[in-house]
């Protein structure tokens, strides 16, 4: 017997079709659309997809148990939030390798809610220059011993890195050839090594426009590149807080179809704290924004469905904002689409008119309802 969502429509292959969803539960897969009968409400859409959160609801993923991670993916369920790659920003190596066994630990029981896909590591290969919030001791030159210690040592399936350090287009093809996404970040890089760090396997621009090599008419540096060309995925913290309107409309025309937004989350998004976060300052939030106290930006408080209810409120298409929260990373890291057609797996999201979460399934599964 077939699961009817009670949705009024659902965004089936970028369209809006009406009527509602049924999805078989002994699959997980959707079973039909565009069902007439009955009275639905809410909008069914794919599930969305983080690509880049180093916490929630309280919980740093870098020092996070197992108990951590079921209540991120309990916050998390409630932001329509279907997968997500916690991310494990620049600590020591030992204390990286503790991380991926604890996420090594969940894989083997994962708490109900969204997919914790493998891990994405924001360091230690980064430019002292544009470290941002990052701490500088531990940030090093690229070393292959130190990948294949941090790749034995847990699931990884992301790596953010600076292009123009001794030794990365190495440390980019060896990751490459591992499967890892290689992401471009924290970086000084020139365009010509941006362009450089493409040709062996980057695939992702890190937040675009934050912490990197600043864009100018003869300097086009990581942003130019990763705008003018298909070459790579772009990152973008929609919280408008990161970056302006402007910004995020002037990135998503010039990159359609390739701009995946983020949260860069740090444990104070969903939690409405400020306080310390381990090993690191202390975080306030000030206008909406987390700083450190000299007011650099330490992460976002925003969560994945503020980000989706921001870009449809700057009059981005609905179809184009929700694949970019979830479509564009899921290309990006080779999974199968999630486009509510007949067959494909329930990774769903009910929201409202206001674009608030309803209910959320995995896998066909209800994980999440308001």
């Amino acid at each position: 017997m077939s699961l009817r969502l009670g949705v009024e429509a659902a965004l089936v292959a970028g369209r809006i079709i009406p009527g509602d969803v049924a999805i078989d539960p002994r699959t997980g897969l959707v079973s039909d659309v565009g069902l007439s009968d009955g009275a639905g409400s809410g909008l069914a859409v794919p599930g969305l997809v983080d690509l880049q959160i180093n916490g929630f609801a309280g919980v740093e993923f870098r020092s996070a148990g197992a108990d951590g991670y079921a209540t991120a993916a309990h916050a998390l369920a409630a932001r329509g939030v279907t997968a997500l790659q916690p991310t494990y920003y620049s600590q020591s190596i030992d204390d990286y390798e503790q991380s991926l066994r604890t996420l090594a630990e969940v894989h083997r029981d994962p708490p109900c809610g969204p997919v914790f896909l493998p891990a994405h590591l924001e360091g230690p290969f980064m430019s002292q220059e544009w470290k941002g919030a990052h701490q500088a001791e531990f940030l090093i030159d690229p070393d292959l011993g130190v990948v294949d210690r941090l790749l034995g040592a847990g699931p990884v399936g992301f790596m953010t890195l600076a292009p123009e350090l001794p030794g990365a287009l190495e440390i980019i093809g060896h990751l490459t050839r591992c499967d890892v996404v290689v992401s471009l970040g924290h970086t000084d890089a020139t365009a010509a090594q941006t362009r450089d760090a493409i040709a062996v396997g980057a695939r992702h621009l890190t937040h675009c426009w934050n912490a990197h090599r600043r864009l100018t008419s003869r300097d086009p540096g990581p942003a130019g590149v990763a705008l003018a060309g298909p070459g790579l995925a772009v990152g973008l913290i929609a919280d408008l807080a990161h970056v302006s309107a402007e910004i995020i409309l002037l990135t998503m025309r010039s990159a359609p179809g390739r701009v995946a937004a983020t949260t860069d989350a740090i444990p104070f998004a969903g939690a409405g704290e400020e306080g310390q976060l381990r090993r690191g300052g202390r975080v306030r939030v000030v206008d909406g924004a987390a700083q450190l106290s000299n007011g650099t930006l330490a992460g976002g408080i925003a969560g994945p469905d503020e980000c989706l209810r921001n870009l449809v409120a700057l009059g981005v298409d609905t179809a184009v904002a929700v694949d970019a929260c979830g479509g564009v990373q899921r290309r990006l890291l080779g999974h199968a689409d999630v486009l509510v057609r007949p067959g494909d797996r329930a990774d769903i999201a009910v929201f409202d008119g206001d674009f608030r979460p309803r209910r959320t399934l995995v896998g066909g599964r209800e994980v999440w309802a308001a």
